[in-house]
């Protein structure tokens, strides 16, 4: 069999460059690395970085429902009558603003 002339292996290899494949053949544990590279990276796959829900965005929603009368979470519920009770009690916070702090009456005693 006749070799390939320079201009072919020089148009197979800017080919193989242009389409993103390897110049020279390559075993398979260097192919398994260039698959490795041709693929984005994990970061970057939707799957990876959008793997939990978005618990903000569903709390948020949850309550606007519940301020609205058409969601009902009995959790809320009960912490919100935990908070009144506690209310009712007296032991809510503090009230903010300018304290009135005790004198100090010091008596001293003579000897004598």
């Amino acid at each position: 069999m006749a070799s390939l002339s320079n201009y072919a292996v020089r148009m197979a290899r800017l080919s193989a460059r242009i389409f993103g494949d390897v110049a020279r053949p390559t075993d398979n544990k260097s192919m398994k690395v260039v698959q490795l590279f041709k693929e984005p990276p994990m970061a970057q796959k939707k799957e990876v970085y959008d793997w939990y829900p978005q618990h903000k965005i569903y709390y948020a929603l949850t309550q606007k429902l519940r301020y609205m009368g058409l969601f009902r979470d009995e959790h809320e519920d009960f912490k919100e009558e935990m908070r009144r009770l506690r209310k009712l009690r007296g032991k809510g916070k503090p009230k903010k603003g300018p304290v009135d702090k005790p004198s100090l009456a010091l008596s001293y005693r003579t000897c004598g």
